[in-house]
Formats: C-alpha cells, structure tokens, sequence
C-alpha cells in the first residue's frame, strides 16, 4: 500500500484541505530545482576550477560527469526508499546532503576533493523529484481529485527555468566570490529546503518497514557506472566496461526474480509495457536534446567562429521557445498529442540543421533552436505524466527515479555521439552528421508513438 501521509508536522495538526495542499509546493519546486541548477552551474567554473588547481578540461569534466554518475544511480534508488519510507525524511537527508556536500565544495583543498563533493552533491538532489512525485500521488489519493497536471507542470518549468538561468547566475556568484561561491550558494538552499520540509512535508505513517535491497541496489549501480563510463568514453581499450554492465544485468536479473521485496520488480516493470515505452521515448527524446545543445554550441563557436557569450545568447530562443510551451499546455496532460508534436517538430529541426552552413543568416539558427526548443517543453512534460499514470502507485518515486536516470543515458549518448562526429574540431560537415543522427533518434520516437493509442485515454494505475 502507498504510506498514508497525514497532514501532521508536529504535536498539532493543521486542517486538511479537500484540494491539493498547496503548502507543499514550494519545498517540492525548491527542492526539485537543486540538481539542474547544480548542473548548470558548473558550466562557467569549468575554466576558472582549472586555473586554480593547474588541471586541464580533460580533469574538470569529471565535475559534470561525477554528478551525472551520481544521480543517475542515487534518483531510482533513492526514489525506492522514498516508497519504502516516505518521502518527508529522504527529503530531509537529500537537502542536509546538499549543505554538507557545499560546505565540502566550498573548502575543498584539491580537484579530488571537489569531485568527491561533486558525487556527494549528486546523490542529495537526488531525493527531491522523486519525493514530490511521491507526494502528488499522495496528494491524489487522499483528496480523491486525480488532477496533477498543474502541480507536474510546475516541477517541470522550474526546473527548465533554472537551468536556463544557471550558467548566468554561476556568473554572478563567481564574480562575487569566486568559484568556491557556487558551492556555498548550496548552503542556504539547503537550510531553506530543510525549514520549509520541516514545517510543510507530511508524515509517512501506517507504512510497513521491509528489508532494503542492498544487493539489488548495488548490482545496479555497477550495471549502470559501467555502461555510462564506456558511454562517456567509448573505445575498443574500454571493452571490459560493457561487459561488465552485461555481467551485472545478469546478476541483477537473477537477484530481483528470486527475492520477494525487489529493488526494481522486474516481473512488474516486465508486463508494464507501456511505462518500457516511456522510459525509451526518454531516452530518446533527451538523446536529440542534448545532440542539438552540446553539438550545436561547440559549431557555433568553431564551425561559425561566434564568441562563447554570443554562442550562448543564440540558444536563448531554444530556452524561451522550451519554457513557453511548457508553461501554455501544462495543465492539459494530451499525452500523445504532445509526443506526436514533439517528435515531428524533432524531425523538422533535425532537417534544417541540415541546411545550416558557416554562412547561414542568422535567422535560420535562430530558427533551429525554437523548431527544437518546443520539443523540449513538450516531450519533457508529456513523458513525466505518462509515468504518473502508468507506474505502480506503491513504486511511484522509483519509477521516477528511473525515468531521470534514462534523461541522463539519453545525455552521456549524446555526448559520446557528439565527440564521435566531431574528432577533431566542430565543423559543419561533422554538425551534418549529428543532425542525421538526431533525425534519425527523432523518426523513432515518433515511431514509438504514433501506434500507441493507449497514450490518448490515460488511466492511472491502481494500487
């Protein structure tokens, strides 16, 4: 059964409103904005963390890929004990996590050191998401108004809004303070997410304790650092990583049939098919997303010859064009309407990129991010309520745990992508490439959908 959440936080309770609480959404949004502007962030401290430490961007990346490592592994896993225990004291421990793992940052005396703090970082953002997903289907249950689409809505424009604006506020604080000023910035978020958690998040009571799948749980982490370390840097010198992934899927499989109480229950997740489908359409529309930012960026600069601020301005049209269409069809969930949009809208940028030359008008690339940044506010949106209705009600923050680890694969696949097509420099003949490559991830996407009637009529699963 979900845990019965009960609107105490201390000795007196407050009254229970028939609609949904709206005091838990800021702890929710708050909370589930700390890993994109972490992630974010760190892309304006790449150089001056290299400066200070003599260390060259081949060492500086690992500040990026620890905390995608990290949460990769720690959002479906923490997400299991979100539905084991509630989500108000994983909440809780994730945005301590936060304060320590800034703190850390801030004085750390060696590259080493700001990495571990960097993995530390990844895993205490990684209760927030999966706890608000936890919360809004309690929040269903217990009002009996099955209507999250406003609330869903809100976690996903926050979060967009705020890596938009990330690199721009690392800026701010480095200007301020340094680049130890971004990991201090977690400190008061931290204290913030921690007081408003305190006063507004619900108890879990009623539930029943089980054994935590340790075994399970660290089978999958290796199954899955291994795959994103080969994906990260693939090459025939790294063949062992894939088939250590391989070895420890297997040992994973055997291990969640054989106990009752599995990390992830296979033989739930198995005769699911519809949520198999989600998590694919995941990874592939975040596949294309990320091609398009991290390839088209590094063209712009070396393939058009813009300055790196000016590369940035000329994806703000992607950011803008993401977060209004995500803010205008929010509160109407049209699942398959915004994946059969989304997927052909994916097609047509992907097209035009094909077009795009050294001196191509500035209107086209303008162009290019807004036909690709609609998709983004669109899919985003669309693939987290098809979750919503499609997971196991008891296994909800699991689930969508999960669905990020998929966002941050489709990620690491577009990186590896990214560095095959450009092997030595970002020409146009290489964004050529990757744009054949995005169409091609876009087409099946819109393969994956366009039979799914399923997705027009969604019904939530029962518990």
């Amino acid at each position: 059964m979900i845990p019965r959440l009960t609107p105490r936080t201390g000795r007196t309770a407050r009254p229970s409103p028939a609609g949904f609480d709206r005091r838990l959404i800021a702890p929710m949004v708050l909370g589930s904005v700390l890993n994109p502007v972490n992630s974010s962030m760190i892309a304006v401290a790449l150089v001056p963390i290299g400066v200070a430490f003599g260390a060259p961007p081949a060492e500086t990346v690992w500040l990026v890929s620890a905390l995608y490592l990290a949460t990769a592994v720690g959002q479906p896993v923490i997400g299991r004990l979100v539905d084991m225990y509630g989500p108000r004291r994983l909440y809780l421990s994730g945005a301590a996590l936060v304060g320590i793992a800034g703190l850390l940052g801030a004085c750390a005396p060696s590259l080493d050191r700001l990495i571990a703090a960097r993995v530390l970082l990844g895993f205490g953002t990684s209760a927030a998401y999966p706890a608000a997903m936890r919360l809004t289907r309690a929040e269903a249950e217990r009002t009996g108004q099955d209507s999250p689409a406003g609330v869903l809505t809100a976690l996903a424009v926050a979060s967009q809004t705020v890596a938009v604006v990330g690199p721009a506020l690392g800026g701010l604080l480095i200007g301020l303070g340094g680049w130890r000023a971004v990991f201090c910035v977690n400190v008061p978020l931290s204290a913030a997410c921690l007081i408003l958690g305190t006063l507004r998040l619900p108890r879990a009571e009623g539930q029943r304790i089980r054994g935590v799948d340790l075994p399970g749980m660290a089978l999958f982490a290796v199954l899955l650092v291994a795959l994103m370390l080969f994906l990260m840097d693939p090459g025939a010198g790294r063949w062992y990583l894939p088939v250590l992934s391989a070895a420890a899927a297997a040992a994973f499989a055997v291990r969640e049939l054989r106990v009752p109480d599995p990390f992830i229950d296979l033989r739930v997740l198995g005769g699911n098919g519809p949520l198999l489908a989600t998590y694919l359409r995941q990874f592939l529309a975040y596949t294309t997303a990320y091609a398009f930012m991290y390839g088209y960026t590094q063209w712009l600069q070396q393939g058009r010859g813009l300055g790196a601020g000016t590369a940035g301005l000329a994806l703000l049209p992607l950011s803008v064009a993401a977060l209004t269409a995500a803010t205008l069809t929010g509160r109407r969930e049209a699942v398959r309407a915004k994946l059969l949009v989304g997927s052909v809208l994916q097609i047509a940028g992907s097209a035009v990129l094909l077009l795009v030359r050294a001196d191509s008008p500035l209107w086209l690339l303008l162009a290019v991010g807004v036909l690709l940044g609609v998709p983004q506010g669109l899919v985003g949106l669309a693939t987290q309520n098809a979750l919503y209705r499609q997971a196991d009600p008891e296994r909800i923050a699991s689930a969508a745990g999960l669905l990020r680890t998929f966002m941050y694969l489709g990620a690491l696949g577009a990186s590896a992508a990214t560095a095959a097509f450009y092997p030595h420099r970002a020409d146009t003949a290489g964004l050529h490439g990757l744009a054949l490559f995005m169409l091609a991830g876009s087409a099946l996407l819109l393969a994956t959908t366009l039979p799914d009637r399923s997705l027009g009529r969604p019904t939530p699963r029962k518990a």
